[in-house]
């Protein structure tokens, strides 16, 4: 009788280096964290790394989270916001807030392809870009407020795991345009080109796992689960109007995405949970 063989540890530690320094990569292109030498740099590496873009959303998410914790028993739970928020922009180096500063200023200033691809590539802020920023932070903070204070209110102790939705759903959002949608960029300049390669149905099957799974930590789950369809709409309409304008997505037009997905899904939980409370 023949036993069925396992596969050598020693054959998988190649495999899992390699993933290893993909995540590793995706640390380095995605937040201020640093990371070992020995992960090097190639283009080839930091588009394979985009896969780990929701799992990077975890940690952010995450640190978010501790912050809030953390700071809720020395102040009020308003400062403890603020400063989960800061926390965020300090450990990703405002990169996707800047993608949404620079989409605000293109395509408010702009008025054809090219001119929208060098105002965004601009790396002033202009006036759109401002007032764009400041709407942002202010609709950001007064939907985590009104959501804790509507989670608080139901007797629900899972404000922590909005963090860990927000983030890793929204960048999931942001990725799948990699999947669907061309690069309007046509040069080489462009510090998002090297991600800007297909990503394959596997690849975005996996990013979309590491996306939902925080989905189901939330009670009920299949409520939480439901964000998808907002999300699905933002996703077309963004689709739409970056095509219409530009042809395509850029690296700014990414960051944007995710930013507005992250307050979108704040947003659902809000008016899901008041809708179940009056229910």
């Amino acid at each position: 009788m023949k036993f069925p063989s396992f596969p050598n540890f020693q054959s998988l530690l190649p495999s899992l280096h390699y993933q290893l320094r993909l995540f590793l990569t995706a640390l380095m292109f995605y937040t201020r964290i640093p990371v070992p030498e020995w992960v090097g740099y190639s283009d080839e590496q930091l588009n394979k790394s985009s896969i780990y873009f929701p799992f990077i959303g975890w940690l952010v998410g995450g640190i978010a989270a501790l912050v809030f914790w953390g700071s809720e028993f020395l102040f009020s739970y308003n400062v403890a916001l603020i400063l989960s928020m800061v926390a965020t922009v300090l450990m990703t180096g405002a990169f996707h807030e800047d993608g949404f500063a620079d989409v605000c200023d293109g395509f408010g200033g702009g008025w054809e392809k090219l001119k929208i691809l060098e105002i965004m590539k601009d790396s002033r802020i202009g006036a759109y870009g401002m007032i764009g920023m400041a709407l942002l932070f202010l609709l950001k903070y007064t939907a985590l407020l009104t959501l804790f204070e509507v989670m608080a209110a139901s007797s629900l102790n899972s404000f922590w795991i909005i963090f860990l939705i927000g983030h890793s759903l929204s960048r999931l959002t942001a990725l799948t345009f990699v999947y669907t949608h061309e690069y309007a960029r046509e040069d080489l300049s462009s510090k998002a080109k090297p991600i800007a390669k297909k990503l394959s149905a596997t690849e975005i099957i996996i990013s979309s796992i590491f996306g939902f799974l925080p989905v189901f930590l939330f009670s009920p789950w299949a409520v939480g689960a439901l964000v998808i369809a907002p999300l699905f709409v933002l996703k077309l309409y963004l689709g739409y109007y970056f095509k219409k304008w530009i042809g395509g997505y850029t690296g700014d037009c990414l960051g944007a995405t995710q930013q507005v997905s992250e307050v979108i899904i704040y947003l659902y939980f809000i008016g899901v949970l008041k809708l179940l409370e009056s229910l």
